[in-house]
């Protein structure tokens, strides 16, 4: 089953590298292109509204879906090497509690700045045709960064169990 999961884990590290490798090429490119007379439309459920694209919007554009999709390519990279040591036979390792607490991190970060990001639009760019989320759909997000924490500390244990057993005659 590990190994399975580790193919799945490798196939989707490397279509977020691919993916974010692009939108970092894209935000680059969007340096220099010209947006003479480009208009974006934004639509809601109470209709829609067409802006002016400017340079701006397109670079916080791009740069939020760079950020988003690196954001779960680091996930990624740190769940492959968990992965890779629960393979070993060995999970309970300290660098895989470290790991644990740093894909809590980001996901932690990923889901703040998704939120304030579309705050952001719906205030800002598309009053009136957006809402802005609310507190409610931070719960699961919440929850889930909660959880990854619970495990770190249980990785945590285990690995201080398995020191403790090794110095055991």
């Amino acid at each position: 089953m590990s190994s399975v999961l580790k193919v799945v884990l490798d196939v989707a590290y490397i279509l977020l590298w691919l993916i974010t490798g692009f939108l970092l090429l894209l935000v680059i490119a969007a340096i220099f292109i010209p947006l003479d007379n480009v208009n974006i439309t934004v639509s809601g459920d109470s209709g829609g509204k067409q802006l002016p694209l400017t340079r701006t919007l397109l670079l916080f554009g791009l740069g939020a879906a760079t950020a988003y999709f690196g954001g779960f390519m680091l996930i990624l990279r740190s769940l492959r090497r968990i992965i890779r040591t629960l393979t070993m036979g060995d999970p309970f390792q300290p660098d895989n509690v470290r790991r644990l607490r740093q894909i809590g991190l980001t996901l932690a970060v990923v889901t703040g700045g998704v939120w304030v990001a579309q705050g952001f639009v719906a205030k800002r760019l598309a009053p009136g045709v957006m809402d802005p989320q609310g507190f409610g759909e931070l719960l699961t997000p919440i929850f889930s960064v909660l959880i990854v924490f619970v495990l770190a500390e249980v990785f945590r244990e285990g690995a201080r169990l398995r020191r403790e057993s090794e110095l055991t005659i």
